[in-house]
């Protein structure tokens, strides 16, 4: 069991009101907390980024198309490209026979010209011959039974009547020359890099992914590979937050861990230069050391507010004000490990997310059944951690086991955070329940 910690044994903090931190600490509703964060942030500048690199992020500017797509008619189909009108009324009884001029293959042109009477073969991506306005398949002639008798294919007999542009791909099917194709403000998935790709675009305007610092504070903490002395913990949540981070689509820059003491932090926060957010771990609830209040206070413009929520209860948010440079917005995270994840879920996320130019900010949710109960002691929304799983259509919660905010393995096992309003002393099991989806169709059958 660990020792008494920033990241891991604040449970008191994080769920009392005791404390006598002289900072002002306002109480706030989930949503007044949201809005208040969110008034702070817009999306970022465009960025000219290679297309492959820009998974995810949303296009700075609409692309029109340079070319018609396809450029050329082309075939469909591996066959024969032909005149429809020298194969009117053909059939397996009543074949018509053409001569074969050529052949033509994707990549290549045609310099020949289908005249009446001739047939060109054609393969699937080829542009149509001039003279030609319709393709017929290998299977509709005696291709196949020419070949197994060893006759040559100069003539060929087409055993269909297909009407004029029969597997045909016109020119500018899919896209014609100077029309909008993707307009700013599309989220780049894999079919939009393939549509850049298929107009010759090697780069896009997006818009840039933010760069978010990343601060541990605490005396009790130590990296992950260093030896753990006694009443040592070793820091998770620099981990947890940057993977969060990455998560999102935002840059995660670990600045390592700042010591309880004025200098050491003050150093930290220095190297915070350049970034679009701070997040940064402990030192924001009652009972914590009030040094770190007083730094970030002294530091920028910051308030430490109490949040009507379980776990998270702590949050401090605020501007960093930088020598020279414009403030940086800031987010103080609580230190116990799932306080922190469920803040960051709860307000970071969102935050880079409208950095990133995205406005689906919400996580999908859905209605389930509890299977086990949720307690909440003291009028808090209660964000329980469950795993959620579908049977005959309908989803089914389970808590991860036991809830405190020191408990990460409990994090692990979840997919999902299933609610308990302020109001209600508890959900129990059988009863309905709003849960937030965290991993959504990754594990759970839609």
């Amino acid at each position: 069991m660990p020792g008494h910690s920033h990241q891991d044994s604040h449970a008191h903090h994080d769920d009392s009101g005791g404390g006598h931190g002289h900072v002002h600490e306002d109480m706030f509703s989930v949503e007044e907390a949201y809005e208040r964060v969110m008034a702070a942030f817009a999306p970022l500048e465009g960025v000219e980024t290679p297309i492959l690199d820009t998974l995810g992020q949303v296009l700075a500017q609409d692309i029109d198309s340079p070319l018609d797509l396809p450029p050329l008619a082309n075939s469909a189909m591996d066959g024969y490209a032909v005149r429809s009108d020298d194969i009117k009324g053909a059939s397996a009884e009543a074949p018509k026979t053409l001569s074969v001029i050529g052949l033509v293959a994707a990549g290549q042109v045609s310099s020949q010209t289908v005249a009446p009477g001739t047939a060109i073969r054609i393969m699937t991506g080829a542009p149509i011959p001039d003279g030609a306005d319709t393709v017929v398949p290998f299977e509709e002639t005696d291709e196949v039974a020419r070949r197994q008798s060893g006759r040559p294919l100069d003539q060929v007999e087409v055993h269909s009547s297909l009407a004029r542009g029969f597997h045909v791909r016109p020119s500018g099917e899919d896209v014609k020359k100077g029309e909008r194709v993707l307009e700013s403000g599309t989220v780049v998935r894999v079919a939009e890099i393939g549509v850049m790709a298929s107009l010759g675009l090697s780069k896009a305007r997006v818009i840039r992914r933010p760069v978010v610092a990343i601060l541990a504070t605490g005396d009790e903490l130590v990296p992950a590979d260093q030896p753990l002395e006694e009443g040592k913990i070793f820091d998770s949540n620099s981990f947890t937050v940057a993977a969060s981070v990455a998560a999102c689509g935002g840059v995660p820059r670990i600045l390592g861990i700042a010591r309880d003491n004025l200098e050491d932090l003050h150093r930290k926060l220095s190297e915070t230069a350049g970034s679009d957010l701070v997040v940064t771990s402990a030192g924001v609830s009652k009972g914590d050391y009030d040094i770190v209040k007083d730094v970030l206070t002294e530091r920028g413009n910051i308030n430490f507010w109490s949040v009507r929520m379980r776990p998270a209860k702590p949050l401090a948010f605020g501007h960093l004000r930088q020598d020279g440079g414009r403030p940086i917005p800031l987010l103080g995270l609580p230190g116990n490990p799932v306080s922190a994840m469920v803040a960051f879920e709860m307000f970071a996320r969102p935050a880079i997310y409208t950095m990133l130019g995205k406005v689906r900010l919400a996580r999908p949710m859905v209605e389930g059944i509890l299977t086990g109960p949720i307690y909440n002691g003291d009028g808090r929304r209660v964000y329980a951690r469950v795993e959620v799983t579908k049977k005959d259509g309908t989803y089914y919660a389970n808590p991860t086991g036991p809830q405190g905010s020191n408990i990460l393995t409990s994090m692990s096992r979840a997919n999902a955070l299933a609610i308990c309003p302020e109001d209600l002393p508890s959900k129990e099991a059988g009863e309905k329940v709003q849960i937030i989806m965290l991993n959504w169709n990754e594990e759970v059958d839609l």
